[in-house]
Formats: C-alpha cells, structure tokens, sequence
C-alpha cells in the first residue's frame, strides 16, 4: 500500500515539472517585432484651379488698368495674309473641236465605219439599205432624218455606179454635212450692240453637267479675253455654289451668289446688277436644275428670266443635255422650250458611249442650233461646235 502511494506522489511530481518546463519554453519564444512608425508623408500642394497662380505670387510691381497702354482704334487691325489664289489660263478656243478630234474619233467612229462598210458592198439590196437605216436610228439621228439620208444615199450610189472607198467617204460626209447643217450661225451670242454685259442664262436637269459647263464656258470666254461675272442661282442643290465659285477663281471671275434654300431670282438679279456695276462683259447665271415634269419648279425658272430682264434682254439661253440619254433627251428640250426660249443646245457626255446622231435630233426638234459639246472631264474639253471637224469624227480616217 505504502509503494502504491509513493508511486502516485512520483508520478504528480513528474508531471508537475514537465508542464512547467512547457510552459517556459513557450515564453522564451521570441514575440513578433512590433509595427514600425507611420511614415511622414508629405502632402502635395493643390493645383491651382481657374483664376489661380499658377506658382506661388512673387512681390513685384504690378499696372492698374488705369496705367496699362490699351489701343485706341486709330491702328488698322492686324491683317492675315492670305496666299494670293493661282489664276489658270484657259486653253485657246480657237480649233478646240480639232485637237479633240481622236477622242471623238476613237468613241464615235463606229456611226462612221459602219456605214462605209455596207456602202463598200459590191451590191447594195433593199437589206443593205435597211442595214443602213438600222446604224442611223441607232446613233439617235432620228426617223426623219434617217429617211433623207438614206434617199440621198441611194440616189447618189446610183449614178455614182463603181464606187472607191474615198469616193464612198466624201459622199457620206456631204450627206452627213447637210444633216448638221453648216450655215447655222453657232456663235454664242455675249456681244450685245451699245451695251454691256451680255447676259446668257444656263438651264436644264439635274445630272447634264450644267454647273459644270457653266465654269467650263466661263473659261472659254476668259480664253477669249472676256471678263465674266457667275451668278449661282443654283440655290437649292447643296454646295452649288460653291462648285461654281471654285471654277470663278480659277479664272478670276467673280461669283454672285445668296444663302442656301434662297430665291434664285434674287440671285440672277443681283448677279446681272453687280455685273452692270463692275463693267465686265459677260454675266453667266446658272440655274438650278429641276425635274421638266414639275410644273412648279418650271414656273420658277421662267420667274429668273423675267426678274433678269428687268435689267436688259437675255442674250442667250443654252439647255444643257446629255447626249447619252437619246429621246429622253429630246423630251426634256421640248419641256423646257416652252418655259423659256431656248436659243443653243451644249451637248455634254459626247464621249464614250455617246451617239453622235443626236446632234441633229435636237436640232431638228428645237430649231435652234447645237453650240456647245462637252467630250469629256477635263476643265477645257468644251469646245464650240464645228460641223466640218465633228463630221470627219464621225467618219474616222
């Protein structure tokens, strides 16, 4: 019993020092260092806000308003100076048709070569001859004057009998000659006697090119040292004007023209007006383009020519016309005769896909003469028109 006891006392002992070393072994433990000092932070100076120094004010002596030099309006305001604008020089007028002769040539010639291909047959029977009419109507020359140059042919072919190719182009040539007509007067009429300026007005539909050859015949008559004055009373198409004025300066013409959306009318006025006023010779008005189906939109253009008037006669009046939209073409012109009196046709687009033949139905259809063509994109490919050089086109070499 007494070993029992002394076992139990041992063993309380024991474990009595065991946890006593535990606990000192976990307080000898190193603690963990403590946090370091909040670091000084230096806070940036504010930026300045509207009306603030910019840096910190320095004492210097500083003006009252009282004490500072203002102007006094004696001093002409500074002035930008502006690079003067290049003035272009048109190309001469004068054979204009002849040195565009080969690109006439190599997109109308078809008309031509066509036909001296069925007039070389050795025998020409009523096909041949249905063949023939076939090319003409095709060229837009019309039903009419197909006709006359046909029976023409015919009776020539006849008593002409054996027939060499020069022979065939001289007869076709003088047949097509009379078709054009080379006794028309074709001037564009910008000279009125004891007055100036002469005053042409340019109309037509939207998508002929009429802006366009109003600038282009601006330079023709620049060219032909004329001074120009462009009214742009093209006022409901956007930018217009500004088209036209572009072509002005390139040129030094002046231009004329009102707000957006304005009445034409007063444009056209006002352009024949400053004209007067600055003594040059030619005013060119460029009307907008309107639909000839719009009964309103035509009555406006017939108001622009009786508010011109008011200063002085019109001179001319060209429709402008593409020549690759045939009778329509044709519909339009009589439209537009109606409202105003057409005295020239400019055929534009006489390039490319163009059908010389139409050169004679407008004619025919108006009886006014054609006195412009346009051949193609360039600033001077406006050319008066020459029956002799549009018909040896026509014809080829």
């Amino acid at each position: 019993m007494e070993t029992v006891i002394l076992a139990v006392v041992i063993a309380v002992v024991v474990l009595g020092v065991l946890g006593g070393l535990v606990v000192g072994s976990r307080r000898k433990k190193s603690l963990p260092p403590p946090p370091p000092a909040a670091p000084d932070i230096t806070v940036p100076p504010a930026e300045p806000h509207v009306g603030d120094e910019a840096e910190t004010p320095r004492d210097e002596p500083r003006r009252t308003i009282e004490e500072v030099d203002l102007p006094d309006g004696s001093a002409p305001p500074a002035t930008v100076e502006l690079p003067p604008t290049e003035i272009e020089v048109p190309e001469p007028t004068a054979g204009r048709l002849v040195r565009l002769r080969t690109r006439l040539s190599r997109s109308q010639n078809a008309l031509g070569k066509g036909l001296l291909t069925l007039l070389s047959r050795e025998h020409l029977d009523d096909d041949t001859w249905e063949e023939i009419e076939d090319i003409l109507l095709t060229a837009d020359v019309g039903v009419a004057p197909t006709q006359e140059v046909v029976d023409g042919l015919r009776a020539r072919v006849k008593v002409l009998g054996t027939r060499t190719p020069d022979e065939l182009r001289a007869l076709l040539r003088e047949e097509l000659l009379k078709l054009v007509g080379t006794e028309v007067d074709r001037t564009v009429r910008t000279e009125p006697d004891e007055r100036k300026p002469g005053i042409v007005m340019v109309v037509g539909v939207n998508g002929t090119g009429k802006t366009t050859t109003t600038g282009k015949l601006a330079r023709v008559l620049v060219a032909d040292g004329r001074s120009v004055v462009l009214g742009a009373a093209d006022t409901f198409r956007a930018a217009a004007a500004d088209q036209l004025q572009t072509w002005g300066e390139r040129v030094g013409a002046h231009t004329v023209r009102g707000p957006e959306g304005g009445d034409p009318a007063s444009v056209a006025f006002d352009a024949v007006k400053e004209g007067k006023e600055m003594g040059v010779d030619v005013v060119l008005i460029d009307t907008a383009g309107r639909l000839h189906t719009k009964a309103g939109l035509m009555d406006e253009l017939g108001k622009v020519k009786r508010v011109v008037e008011k200063h002085a006669p019109l001179d001319e009046v060209l429709l402008v016309l593409d020549a690759t939209t045939g009778q329509n073409g044709l519909v339009q012109a009589r439209v537009f005769a109606e409202v105003v009196d057409i005295t020239g046709i400019v055929l534009t687009k006489l390039d490319g896909t163009a059908k010389g033949g139409i050169v004679v139905a407008v004619q025919r259809e108006l009886g006014v003469p054609v006195k412009l063509i346009g051949l193609g994109e360039g600033a001077d490919d406006l050319a008066p028109f020459e029956p002799e050089a549009f018909v040896d086109a026509l014809i080829g070499d």
